[in-house]
């Protein structure tokens, strides 16, 4: 039996295209939500976007009917603007104000009731990605869900870029001998183009190596890069030694770091950058960015030029850079970069339109992009440039997004198996152990 879903405005908000995702099912958008979506068209962000796109989605579906008397949708469902059932009457007693949310409520809790009274009644489904939403609905009989459509992944199995397996000592004397093994060693894994494998003794003993898949999927072989240190800096796991190994990697032209606070993503990738492009001059620059998007409440304008409104959301970058330069004296770092005049640190506002061709470009707090947002940055990268995506899918300050849904986890699910790419998971904590700790534990 078809059900009847009844969209919240976050969900077209985060997903334009969302009324075509439920199969032969009728979709039924309240007039309030309407008004919402009208009322975030004018924004100049992703949210106005979407809300733009919703706008001619709903507009172009006119032509095939009256929308308040429900028209046909191509994957066999159907699409319904609900005015009828607008009543407030069964909810006054429970919800005093007469807010948005409560509205949408009130058109799918009549909605409910009606079809209850039929003899082949249909459920009807309130799909919201607010989750007090969710509770509200519960808590007057209604069924609810969240909108799942939108997630690159089911469940919390994002790929990590890293495999472990137990082998037979003999096999590891081999690698350590020829410094590469066939992939069929391993035929019930699946393994990607530049993952990492690390591989242990069966017996227990010390013995151990890694290992990264070739391009061909073929190949296991030892890594190229064994610094002992970059720019100064040296790697305190075998995680930073995969990271060191893809940021190094001239054949690898997109690299994806995941990991906690402290693991120490920014600096092995600044390091990274200003060693291939001051010693050895791969890139001509270094560009770090970063997404604008406040934790809490935001501070408001802020005065002066461009740079320095921009200082306070690049102070992170600055932080590492003061650390890696050896900073000691106020403005001292402000001078140096002024000197190099080769890295650039620039916020993500000012990316679209540009074409960014011999640069090793970071891209920091990646987790707080969309899929749309992502795939712009991804599309200004040029010829022989180089592009670092990184974050925390757990430490997201974007308020449609998820640890499952963000522009980061969709660019490595979705480039796991390109030869071009790499990613690795950094799980140890290296900040301190006060700062590994309050990951662990908060």
């Amino acid at each position: 039996m078809t059900k009847i879903y009844v969209l919240d405005t976050n969900v077209l908000l985060q997903d334009p295209y969302s009324i075509f995702s439920f199969e032969d099912n009728e979709v039924v958008i309240p007039a309030v939500v309407l008004e919402e979506v009208d009322s975030k068209k004018r924004n100049m962000d992703e949210i106005g976007r979407n809300a733009r796109q919703v706008s001619r989605l709903i507009d172009g579906l006119r032509q095939n009917g009256k929308l308040h008397e429900k028209i046909p949708l191509e994957n066999g469902g159907a699409l319904r603007i609900e005015l009828n059932h607008r009543s407030f009457h069964q909810l006054q007693d429970i919800f005093v104000e007469k807010t948005n949310d409560n509205r949408i409520l009130a058109v799918a809790k009549n909605l409910s009731l009606e079809e209850e009274t039929k003899l082949e009644g249909r459920r009807v489904i309130l799909v919201s990605k607010d989750t007090l939403v969710r509770v509200k609905a519960d808590a007057i009989g209604l069924y609810s869900e969240d909108f799942l459509s939108d997630r690159v992944v089911e469940n919390d199995h994002i790929y990590t870029g890293v495999l472990e397996q137990f082998v037979d000592i003999t096999l590891l004397n081999t690698f350590y001998e020829k410094k590469e093994i066939p992939a069929s060693e391993f035929p019930n894994m699946t393994l990607y183009p530049n993952q990492f494998l690390i591989m242990k003794d069966t017996l227990g003993s010390s013995s151990s190596a890694i290992g990264m898949v070739d391009q061909t999927g073929k190949i296991i072989r030892k890594l190229v890069f064994d610094h002992d240190h970059i720019w100064g800096i040296r790697s305190r796991n075998v995680h930073q030694t995969m990271a060191i190994e893809l940021l190094l990697r001239k054949d690898i032209s997109l690299v994806t770091l995941i990991g906690k606070a402290g693991t120490g993503k920014t600096l092995l990738a600044l390091a990274s950058g200003l060693m291939q492009t001051e010693d050895y001059g791969d890139y001509k620059k270094l560009l770090v960015a970063r997404p604008i998007v406040p934790v809490g409440k935001d501070i408001g304008f802020l005065p002066g030029e461009k740079q320095e409104k921009l200082r306070p959301w690049m102070q992170p970058i600055y932080d590492n850079l003061e650390y890696l330069f050896n900073v000691k004296k106020p403005g001292e770092l402000d001078a140096i970069l002024a000197g190099m005049g080769s890295i650039e640190v620039e916020a993500l506002t000012y990316i679209r339109g540009r074409s960014i061709p011999d640069q090793f470009i970071i891209i920091d707090e990646a987790q707080n992009l969309t899929k749309h947002e992502v795939k712009t940055i991804l599309t200004r990268v040029g010829e022989r440039s180089k592009i670092v995506l990184m974050g925390d899918p757990e430490q997201i300050d974007h308020p449609y997004l998820d640890a499952y849904n963000n522009g980061l986890t969709y660019v490595v699910e979705k480039f796991k198996n390109e030869t071009i790419s790499g990613h690795v998971k950094l799980f140890k904590g290296e900040r301190s152990g006060l700062a590994q700790l309050a990951a662990d534990l908060l």
